[in-house]
């Protein structure tokens, strides 16, 4: 049985913390979203979720994260909402200002009540790796292929370094796990391929040097500094002090290059230091995604992918 649902239907919660363009973007959401709530400046990725859903009157709600526009044409669809995704996360891919990778990190997300108040993560985890940094490895939570906003976390040079760095360690993670140096290469090549263009794209763009230093700064903790507590980067607080201890807007030349020069020789990471019109040039010749349907899942693309290149060569 499936119901095909309108996404006016749903509550719609703008999700903020610190974001310098908050209140900006908030005025630009209530004049396209009128139903819209707000839930600003709670602490932790856990209790922040829950206060979201605890703010939504409908049990399935959509969540715009704090430094992210939607595609206002997105409102116009519909969820076709089945016995098999009842109770599932949708994540869509969001537009990366900074890089112009397209992937979930910062996209718009819709969840449900009971699955929120379920959940126990970041600060709330208990104790298993796939909870500690991540929503993603429940079976539940259903990254999609769409496109449907972009998410802007060059708001200022701290905002940016912090974006990266929490992607820099995340995309060095195994289900939530620390890899040995030496098993990074069985990491899985989406997440390496991200974090190459988290390191090295992004000049064009205001704070951008912020965001790939951070990437890089990120990357080197989690796979060389054994003394390092890497659920740190649920932590904002924890972020900031080591953007203050590090004097990150003073030296970030030298992290940059220092990280940078660690992270290929002894990671074997294929980053470049793409100058201003080099990060035009590939932002500008990249893939570009084309949505499909809104329901359709990331799995489920690249599989019909695999199933229509197999029926090329027979």
């Amino acid at each position: 049985m499936s119901d095909r649902i309108d996404l006016t239907e749903f509550d719609c919660v703008y999700l903020t913390y610190d974001e310098p363009k908050a209140d900006e973007f908030w005025a630009q959401i209530q004049s396209n979203i009128p139903w819209a709530k707000r839930v600003h400046g709670v602490k932790g990725s856990d209790a922040a979720h829950k206060a979201a859903a605890q703010a939504s009157d409908t049990e399935r709600f959509v969540l715009i994260d704090g430094d992210n526009i939607p595609d206002w044409e997105f409102f116009n669809q519909q969820l076709v909402i089945t016995d098999a995704n009842r109770e599932a996360v949708f994540r869509w891919r969001a537009r990366n200002a900074i890089n112009g990778l397209c992937y979930g990190n910062g996209g718009l997300s819709s969840w449900t009540r009971t699955f929120v108040m379920n959940m126990r993560t970041h600060e709330a985890s208990d104790g298993r790796a796939e909870t500690e940094v991540e929503f993603c490895y429940d079976p539940l939570y259903w990254a999609m292929h769409d496109v449907w906003s972009t998410t802007y976390p060059d708001q200022s040079p701290y905002h940016a370094w912090r974006a990266g760095f929490r992607e820099g360690v995340k995309l060095c993670l195994d289900q939530g796990k620390r890899l040995d140096p030496a098993e990074f290469e069985r990491n899985w090549i989406g997440n390496r391929h991200n974090l190459a263009i988290w390191c090295s794209i992004g000049a064009d763009i205001d704070n951008g040097i912020f965001a790939m230093t951070g990437a890089r700064m990120g990357a080197y903790a989690v796979m060389f500094d054994d003394g390092w507590d890497h659920t740190a980067v649920q932590d904002f607080d924890r972020l900031r002090a080591i953007y203050d201890r590090e004097e990150v807007e003073k030296t970030f030349t030298t992290h940059f290059a220092e990280t940078g020069t660690a992270l290929r020789n002894r990671l074997g990471l294929d980053i470049v230091d793409a100058s201003i019109a080099e990060s035009k040039f590939f932002k500008k010749y990249q893939r570009v995604y084309q949505n499909v349907d809104i329901m359709l899942r990331e799995n489920d693309y690249s599989r019909a992918l695999r199933e229509a290149a197999k029926s090329v060569r027979r």
